[in-house]
């Protein structure tokens, strides 16, 4: 499979958004994932994020930065006809090399606990699994969510 990569600009908006909601099991919602929410996030880290690209279609992308001490992936999706063919690999060290770049040396990320697929391909990126913290978070006001097979509402 011949992609394309390159750098996500916020031009790329519409074909992320598109590319998230056909993806299963993405969890997105209405506020940071916005055009204005994705628009800030890659103006504040305007050489981390990456789209890859086939017949001029995104079927990928990396939506990755940091705060100046550690790194973040936010969203790694790829449409499921196009998997399999590296392209999330790829993406994912595109990704790691631009943080590294900007004097990053440690990046994390979230999954949901039930997304078998996505878990087994953060375990072959070698991405390992803390157990010995808690993740918190607060809404600093209500979120709303896109619905998600794996996102606990209890």
């Amino acid at each position: 499979m011949n992609a394309e990569y390159k750098v996500m600009t916020a031009s790329d908006y519409d074909g992320v958004y598109e590319l998230w909601t056909n993806t299963p099991g993405m969890g997105i919602n209405s506020t940071d994932d916005s055009r204005e929410g994705v628009e800030k996030y890659i103006k504040r880290n305007p050489t981390t994020s990456f789209v890859a690209l086939v017949e001029g279609k995104i079927v990928g992308a990396i939506l990755a930065g940091h705060d100046g001490r550690r790194g973040f992936i936010q969203h790694l999706a790829v449409l499921p006809e196009f998997r399999k063919h590296g392209i999330a690999s790829v993406l994912v060290d595109r990704a790691m090399n631009a943080l590294e770049e900007e004097g990053i040396h440690k990046v994390a990320l979230l999954a949901f606990k039930k997304n078998e697929l996505g878990n087994a391909f953060w375990d072959k990126m070698e991405f390992k699994v803390r157990e010995d913290v808690y993740y918190r978070n607060k809404n600093i006001h209500e979120l709303e969510y896109r619905a998600n097979p794996y996102r606990n509402e209890s």
